[in-house]
């Protein structure tokens, strides 16, 4: 499995190319070569100190191989950063629905780092300030929402999909937004439930509001 790109490469490489162009390189691989294969090509590249150029669409084959991403939509280059800005630190959003799972929540700066939400009072480090009075929107990413009895925020519980470890739950908010939330799968509840929510920010990625943006759906992140 994997042998006729091993041999592919290995051939690429002969010349010592100054940089290598990788078009799709393990679309036609099994699940397991795809987790397996990119971090093999990368020790390869490393060792031979070739440059590669990766074009791909899947953002796992992208983060295993890559040292610096981009992220482009009909050729614009919205965002060229490490894998974890480009998560954590989208500049755009596009950027932000398009990598990993998330929903954008309407809000309302109250303060520094400090937004009123459905999901109750959100705090956290912010790279960008906005006045109090802003309306914003605000990524919620599932790790940033904890169900918890004692949380100020309430939804009820759409759909939940098994992880082995985790339950991903899809939440449905009070005025209809939908967000996703992790929990332990040993803590599991019911589609139908009404639960209460925690916010758990480290840090707010914040983007104006408009009155026309469209809010991503947690099914198609």
């Amino acid at each position: 499995g994997g042998q006729q790109q091993r041999v592919a490469i290995a051939r690429a490489l002969a010349p010592r190319p100054d940089i290598l162009l990788l078009d799709e390189p393990f679309s036609s691989l099994d699940v397991e070569l795809r987790e397996t294969l990119p971090r093999e090509l990368r020790d390869i590249l490393r060792e031979a100190e070739t440059t590669a150029l990766l074009v791909t669409h899947d953002q796992t084959e992208a983060f295993a191989m890559a040292d610096i991403v981009g992220v482009m939509q009909a050729g614009r280059l919205h965002q060229w950063d490490t894998a974890y800005n480009l998560y954590h630190r989208p500049e755009t959003p596009f950027v932000a629905d398009f990598i990993g799972q998330g929903t954008r929540i309407a809000g309302t700066m109250v303060g520094q780092g400090r937004v009123r939400t459905e999901l109750g009072l959100i705090e956290g480090q912010v790279s960008h300030e906005y006045p109090s009075g802003a309306e914003v929107e605000v990524l919620v990413r599932p790790d940033d929402v904890i169900i918890d009895p004692d949380g100020p925020g309430v939804a009820r519980i759409e759909e939940r999909v098994f992880r082995g470890a985790n339950f991903l739950y899809t939440l449905a908010l009070p005025d209809g937004t939908r967000l996703l939330s992790l929990a332990p799968s040993h803590d599991h509840y019911a589609p139908g439930v009404q639960v209460h929510l925690r916010p758990a920010f480290t840090h707010l990625v914040l983007f104006p509001r408009s009155p026309l943006a469209s809010h991503a759906d947690p099914d198609d992140a």
